[in-house]
């Protein structure tokens, strides 16, 4: 009952922070979307600071960092996308729980950006996850290649950069327009495509 009343507060005030900003969403907001009273808002997080951390730490931080702990050393490009489509497909599951279907890219880039410019750890932490990101896809390509899978002939460090981006690949300009998550499969297998040995 704990766990579920601290996880309700979250995404509601995830959704929130989406939607009309970290420095616009007051803890009356959110009581009132609620339907909460203050005092047990303030038994689960100490103030606004404190929640708003959490949130980005859950719902953007953790998930990766669960996806990137399943990835062995010995990974190869598939084995990558299926640890980055399942850290997709935890963020889909959160988009599916929220009621505002219009959540976009813009939201989701606004919420980091304010969460790493005020809040250092976080920054640090994200920072530390995407060059460990980056490092796993460079070592998933040389795996590959040593598999005879991947031409030998590819810029290891663009392309590892290019798969570590395709998850910007919503559209940040088509505000008020859902995120589309079918979209990352097609886009993961066409750039493997790209640089996979001739198999004829």
């Amino acid at each position: 009952m704990v766990e579920d009343r601290r996880e309700k507060i979250l995404l509601k005030a995830l959704e929130l922070y989406m939607i009309e900003g970290y420095a616009n969403v007051s803890i009356t907001d959110l009581q009132a979307a609620l339907n909460m009273g203050r005092g047990t808002l303030y038994y689960y997080f100490k103030d606004k600071d404190e929640l708003f951390q959490e949130v980005v730490d859950e719902f953007l931080i953790k998930p990766k960092q669960r996806a990137l702990d399943k990835v062995k050393d010995t990974a190869t490009i598939p084995e990558m996308i299926e640890a980055m489509l399942s850290y997709l497909g935890q963020l889909k599951e959160f988009h599916g729980q929220v009621e505002n279907k219009n959540i976009n890219t813009s939201n989701v880039v606004t919420v980091m950006y304010t969460a790493y410019s005020r809040f250092p750890d976080l920054f640090r932490k994200a920072k530390k996850m995407y060059e460990r990101e980056l490092n796993l896809w460079v070592q998933a390509i040389k795996n590959s290649m040593r598999e005879g899978v991947v031409r030998g002939d590819v810029q290891i460090e663009l392309i590892a950069h290019m798969f570590l981006h395709i998850k910007d690949g919503w559209d940040a300009g088509r505000t008020g327009t859902p995120m589309d998550f079918n979209i990352f499969p097609e886009q993961y297998n066409y750039l493997y495509n790209l640089i996979k040995k001739d198999q004829n």
